[in-house]
């Protein structure tokens, strides 16, 4: 591998990995395929009826290597460009250089291109031909596809997956459209150099694939195509960068994880669009039996979402509207188990209702109610976007998570408390378990925050809510001074992942530092080396606040062990097994940066911050910070940090006057659009200027 140091955002390698499921995913919110591969995926496409319900291979038309003539070798070069997400292979011989460039549109999502590029390396009257090797073959095991009409030179097939998801259900619908291959390109005896285009359509009726394929069409007629694409990525990055000073390891890291998990998401400006949610492995993969098949979990809500709530308000929202879109399968999976409410599926697809192809998960994980509101309660905090809850329906979500708690909990005469039984924690070694410490917690916040979005909407809560809340058992051991994984835990049981760390953050259970340590002394020397690849990050956050930096940053370098070949694709385990293109890991490391090193907390009524360094990190700028409307850029250096308040257009919306607010001194801030403050790197907290409440970090 020969990376170029001198732009961390461009990953280059003269070999591709031995291992193709490494190579580079190029995915666009809609659309997302592996290069080279004959087979990609469309969001909201599957095949397959409940456990068997899995994302539907489509054929990819643009399966395509370059390969020079016999005796022609030449010297290759394969990069991505993060910047841009374009995927790049030049060959140059001593005659040609040969340059191929593949991309999902970021800005016209229903389209997939190639680009090649011939420019002649020396004087001569020969003609230069180069091959085209597809792979494609316009089958899938999941769609009888059919050849429909050609258009505008343009072939066309068209086909629906061939079960529902749910029975009686509909079958979705796919048409491609594409650019004839040819099987070699020449440039001509004449010609210094020459480029060729090659566009796909993929859409779920024949008019909307040809009225994206004349988009693309009319985009080449302009010279509009790429250049229209590397826009609506710039105005990704402009507002969502994390760069460091210091190692460059980490550095590319965190570029390859924000790179990848933006590609999941849509555009800026089509946040109105059916979005079909994140899953692990992403949109390149989930095939039947790969990468959890393609199903949405509490991964998510827990581990993806933060990271682009802080960033970019509009596109979190997407995840919610995801699961507003699964509320009535919610119902139904409340309905079948025998309890009021609403019971998210543990793995979604697009009706909502249950789709893991083991039950023990559906029915005992049931913490993933309780993510899905911390993501909404997350939401709000940061925008105070109640339209969300009103037109939304995201009320209907809330108060639908806490009629099922109410339904679900036991109440104990004996301890006057209620109690959650037969659940599975996050860790997932253990199950039939009684009062998991993360399952009651989250139960707890979400109906906290069901009673206080009541008082909002003017909404008459059920007292049952509160009550639950108030007398909702915490596991905790008074003489260990630590939590309990679950009820009968026994201290030094090996555990599989992030769990009990969870409580401090993201979750904000309140406690003391000595337990919050004792917590992590208790659950890091057992947690399995071999387990996936969010936890370290959460320990690593947990360390940070505790002032111990250089051990955080010990747990934060075990996540490189997860960061397989040149593009920085993350597997779910170090071996490489499990999930690839693993965004849950990637999600979990952005957080431990993102909200790590700047302490940042989303609270009811701040976004509180204590910033530190590391010696492998000694600059942190982060590019584009979302609050009540605001962008903010930040940026910890030595020992000060400094807030720079963007002017945004008019058109922007409104946003709240903001102030800093210095925990020691009490001293208070005003920002200015347009201005940047300095203060000293100490805890604080951003707030409304008018603001009348005191936020400080856990």
């Amino acid at each position: 591998m020969a990376c170029d140091p001198s732009d961390p955002y461009v990953f280059t390698t003269d070999a591709l990995p031995s291992d193709l499921r490494f190579l580079p995913p190029l995915a666009n919110g809609l659309l997302g395929w592996t290069v080279y591969d004959n087979i990609m995926h469309m969001g909201g496409v599957y095949n397959g009826e409940g456990g068997d319900c899995h994302r539907a291979d489509v054929p990819c038309p643009l399966a395509v290597r370059v390969k020079m003539g016999e005796g022609e070798e030449g010297k290759h070069t394969y990069s991505l460009d993060t910047r841009t997400g374009l995927f790049t292979h030049i060959v140059c011989t001593e005659s040609v250089c040969v340059t191929q460039s593949l991309y999902a549109h970021r800005q016209y999502p229903n389209l997939l291109v190639m680009e090649v590029l011939l420019v002649r390396q020396v004087t001569s009257q020969e003609p230069i031909t180069v091959q085209l090797d597809s792979s494609f073959s316009p089958q899938s095991k999941d769609i009888v596809f059919q050849e429909g009409p050609e258009y505008r030179g343009a072939r066309h097939i068209f086909g629906q997956t061939k079960e529902s998801e749910v029975q009686g259900g509909s079958r979705p619908s796919v048409h491609i459209i594409w650019t004839p291959l040819m099987t070699s390109l020449t440039l001509q005896a004449e010609q210094s150099q020459s480029r060729w285009g090659f566009l796909a359509a993929f859409a779920r009726s024949n008019e909307s694939a040809q009225s994206c394929f004349d988009t693309g069409l009319q985009l080449i007629a302009d010279g509009n195509l790429r250049p229209s694409h590397n826009r609506a990525w710039a105005e990704l990055w402009l507002g969502s960068r994390l760069e460091i000073a210091g190692e460059e390891p980490l550095s590319r890291a965190l570029i390859g994880c924000l790179f990848y998990l933006l590609s999941a998401f849509p555009s800026l400006d089509q946040t109105s669009a059916a979005f079909g949610g994140v899953s692990p492995g992403g949109l390149s993969n989930g095939g039947r039996g790969q990468d959890y098949w393609g199903h949405v979990f509490w991964d998510q809500d827990t581990w993806m979402y933060p990271s682009i709530a802080l960033f970019y308000p509009s596109l979190a929202r997407t995840v919610l509207e995801y699961r507003v879109g699964t509320l009535e399968g919610a119902r139904a999976n409340a309905e079948q188990q025998g309890y009021k409410g609403v019971k998210f599926a543990w793995e979604s697809a697009v009706s909502g209702r249950e789709v893991c192809p083991e039950d023990i998960y559906g029915q005992q994980e049931i913490h993933i109610n309780g993510d899905v509101i911390h993501a909404f309660q997350h939401y709000y905090y940061l925008t105070q976007d109640l339209d969300m809850f009103r037109e939304g329906r995201g009320s209907e979500v809330v108060w639908g998570v806490a009629d099922y708690w109410v339904s679900r909990v036991t109440w104990s005469s004996e301890d006057q408390s209620y109690h959650i039984k037969s659940v599975m924690p996050p860790d997932e070694y253990y199950y039939n378990v009684d009062d998991s410490v993360f399952t009651n917690t989250v139960a707890k916040n979400s109906l906290d925050f069901a009673v206080e979005l009541a008082a909002l909407l003017q909404y008459p809560a059920p007292p049952e809510w509160q009550a639950v809340a108030e007398r909702l058992k915490i596991p905790f051991d008074p003489d260990l001074q630590y939590h309990p994984e679950f009820k009968g835990y026994k201290k030094g049981g090996v555990v599989k992942q992030a769990d009990v760390v969870l409580l401090g953050y993201p979750l904000g259970l309140p406690m003391s530092a000595a337990v919050r340590r004792n917590d992590l002394e208790a659950y890091e020397p057992v947690t399995d080396p071999r387990g996936p690849a969010m936890t370290w990050g959460m320990f690593a956050v947990a360390w940070m606040e505790l002032g111990e930096t250089e051990r955080a940053q010990e747990l934060l370098e075990k996540c490189y062990k997860n960061i397989q070949g040149p593009f920085q694709v993350w597997s779910e385990s170090t071996d490489g097994s499990g999930a690839v293109n693993f965004l849950t890991g990637m999600g979990g490391f952005l957080q431990a940066v993102l909200f790590g090193y700047t302490g940042f907390r989303v609270q009811k009524d701040c976004l509180s911050f204590s910033p530190v360094l590391s010696d492998a990190v000694a600059e942190l700028s982060v590019t584009g910070v979302s609050y009540l409307g605001n962008k903010l850029n930040w940026l910890v250096k030595g020992e000060e940090v400094s807030v720079k308040l963007w002017d945004l257009p008019v058109h922007a919306g409104k946003a709240a006057a903001l102030e800093v607010v210095l925990k020691a001194s009490g001293t208070r801030i005003p920002l200015t659009p347009g201005q940047t403050v300095t203060f000293p790197r100490e805890a604080g907290a951003l707030r409304r200027r008018d603001s009348a409440y005191s936020c400080w970090p856990i």
